[in-house]
C-alpha cells in the first residue's frame, strides 16, 4: 500500500509541524495551519535534470560575460533592477490586485522584439491577454508566446522545447506540481514550484519573472522562503484607483535596493515618469500655509516632494498624530524637538502630515521640510513654493548634513527654486559648484526659524 505522510504548514510563514497548532510559534498568526499530504513514492525527477553534475572550481577559473545584463526596454524597470535584466536571474514582483503587475510584464515582453518571451498565465485566457496586448502595443511581437497552463511539468517541458530567453509566470500561486498532493497555492506547492523554476533558470540561463499575490497585510503570499530563494523582489505600491504607481525593490542581488521607478497608469498601459519632481509638486493659485518642498534622494535619483501639514487645536480627547507617507515615530520625535528647542506648544494640537503624490519617504533629509511645514501651519503663514529644504534634524535641535547635498541643490536649481536651506556642515565644493539658487546654511533649528520668518515676511 502507498504510504502517505501528512504535515501541517503555516500559510503565512511556512512553518511546519507534525500536528495542528492554533498559533504559529514563528509568525504568531492564529488559525493559519493547514494539513498537506505528501506522497513519498512519487517520482520527482524533472526532464531538464539530465545535465552533468557540477563540480567544485577555483574562483579564479570562473569566467563571466559582461553581456549577461541586457535592457528590458523600460528605463524605470532597468533602474530598479540595477541597470537591466541579468541572465539566469529569478525575479519576484508583488503588489495589490489591479496595481499593474501583469501589465508591466506584458509591456516588457511585447517591447523586447529580439528576445523570445514565454508568458505563462494561470488566471486569464488567451483571448483576454490578446485583447490587452493590442491595447498596449499596436505591432505585436511574433517572438511573444502565450501558454495558459498551471501544471509545472508541462510548462518546463514546453520551455525546454522552445528555449525562451524570458519566462514570465502569472502567477506563482496558480502553479501546481503533480508530484505533490497538496492543493494549489499551498506552502508546499509554492516552495516546490519556485525551487524547480530556480533550478531551471540557473541551468538554462533563462530569466524567470514570477508575479506573486499579496496578503491583506501587504506581504507576499506564501512562505517567507519564497523571497529568500529569488534573486530580486520588486514591490508595486500606490492606490490602484489613482494614476501613479511606484516600483520599489526590497531585495536585489545585482544592484541597489534603494532605487525606485514611478509610472503613470494610462489607457495604453504604464508610462514611465522621467521627471517625478514635476508631478509631485502641486500647482495652486492661492498661497496656503503648511506647505514645504523637500529635496529627497532614493538611490541615485534625486527629486522634489511636497510636504503638507495641518496643525489645529485638539477639541476631542488626546491630540491626534496622523501621517501618510512618513514614519509616525519620526514625526513624534520632530514634534518633541520643536516643542523643546523652539518653544512651539504642540501638546494640545492635532498634527496631520501628508506627502503629496503617494510617495513613502525614508530619507532623513526631509526632516527640515517637515519642521518648516509644521511651523508654517502652526503660525498660519505661507512659505514660498520656490523655497526648498534638505537637512536632517537631530534631537538636540542641530541641523545635520545629508548624503549628496550637491545633487539635491542641482535638482532644486533645475526645478527653478530660488532658495534652498541646508546644513552648515554640508562641506560643499563651492569652487566647482555654481547655481543660480541661493544657498542658506544653518546649524541649529532655532536659528533656522528666526531667519525663516524674515524670508516669509519680506519687508515692503
Amino acid at each position: 500500500m502507498t504510504k502517505f505522510k501528512t504535515n501541517f504548514y503555516c500559510q503565512h510563514c511556512g512553518y511546519s509541524s507534525p500536528k495542528w497548532l492554533g498559533k504559529c510559534p514563528s509568525c504568531f498568526a492564529w488559525n493559519s495551519f493547514v494539513e498537506e499530504i505528501q506522497d513519498k513514492n512519487k517520482d520527482e525527477r524533472i526532464a531538464y535534470t539530465g545535465k552533468e553534475k557540477p563540480v567544485p572550481k577555483p574562483i579564479d577559473s570562473i569566467t563571466y560575460d559582461l553581456q549577461d545584463r541586457f535592457s528590458s526596454g523600460d528605463e524605470e524597470l532597468d533602474r530598479v533592477l540595477g541597470g537591466g535584466i541579468v541572465s539566469s536571474s529569478l525575479v519576484l514582483i508583488g503588489g495589490e490586485p489591479g496595481i499593474g503587475k501583469s501589465t508591466l510584464m506584458l509591456q516588457m515582453g511585447l517591447s523586447l522584439k529580439n528576445k523570445k518571451i514565454f508568458y505563462i498565465s494561470g488566471e486569464e485566457s488567451e483571448q483576454q491577454i490578446r485583447l490587452r496586448a493590442e491595447r498596449l502595443e499596436k505591432n505585436l511581437n511574433s517572438n511573444f508566446y502565450l501558454f495558459c497552463e498551471c501544471n509545472l511539468e508541462n510548462i518546463l517541458h514546453q520551455s525546454i522545447l522552445h528555449k525562451p530567453d524570458i519566462l514570465i509566470i502569472d502567477s506563482i500561486q496558480t502553479l501546481f506540481s503533480s508530484n505533490l498532493d497538496s492543493s494549489t497555492g499551498s506552502v508546499s506547492q509554492i516552495r516546490h514550484c519556485t525551487a524547480q523554476l530556480l533550478r531551471f533558470a540557473k541551468e538554462t540561463k533563462t530569466v524567470v519573472f514570477l508575479i506573486g499575490h499579496i496578503t491583506k497585510d501587504g506581504f507576499i503570499a506564501g512562505p517567507k522562503i519564497l523571497e529568500h530563494m529569488v534573486d530580486a523582489v520588486l514591490q508595486f505600491e500606490g492606490d490602484r484607483h489613482l494614476y501613479y504607481r511606484i516600483l520599489r525593490t526590497t531585495k536585489n542581488r545585482f544592484g541597489s535596493t534603494s532605487e525606485l521607478g514611478i509610472y503613470e497608469m494610462k489607457s495604453n498601459g504604464l508610462c514611465a515618469i522621467k521627471n517625478p519632481s514635476e508631478i509631485l509638486i502641486s500647482q495652486r493659485d492661492n498661497p496656503t500655509s503648511g506647505i514645504a518642498i523637500a529635496a529627497m534622494l532614493e538611490g541615485n535619483r534625486c527629486f522634489l516632494v511636497e510636504i503638507q501639514s495641518l496643525v489645529s487645536h485638539a477639541t476631542y480627547g488626546n491630540p491626534q498624530r496622523v501621517c501618510t507617507g512618513f514614519d509616525p515615530k519620526r514625526l513624534n520625535m520632530l514634534l518633541a524637538v520643536l516643542e523643546k528647542r523652539v518653544g512651539l506648544r504642540l501638546a494640545n494640537q492635532d498634527v496631520f502630515l501628508n506627502v503629496a503624490g503617494g510617495i513613502r519617504i525614508e530619507d532623513p533629509a526631509v526632516d527640515l521640510a517637515v519642521c518648516a511645514s509644521i511651523f508654517s501651519s502652526y503660525n498660519d503663514f505661507h512659505i514660498s513654493d520656490k523655497f526648498c529644504f534638505s537637512a536632517e534634524v537631530g534631537l538636540g535641535g542641530e541641523i545635520r548634513a545629508v548624503y549628496k547635498t550637491e545633487n539635491r541643490i542641482l535638482e532644486a536649481a533645475k526645478m527653478g527654486m530660488k532658495k534652498i536651506f541646508i546644513s552648515k556642515f554640508a562641506n560643499l565644493t563651492k569652487n566647482n559648484f555654481s547655481v543660480k539658487t541661493e544657498i542658506h546654511e544653518f546649524s541649529a533649528i532655532s536659528e533656522f526659524f528666526n531667519q525663516l520668518q524674515f524670508f516669509v515676511f519680506p519687508p515692503n
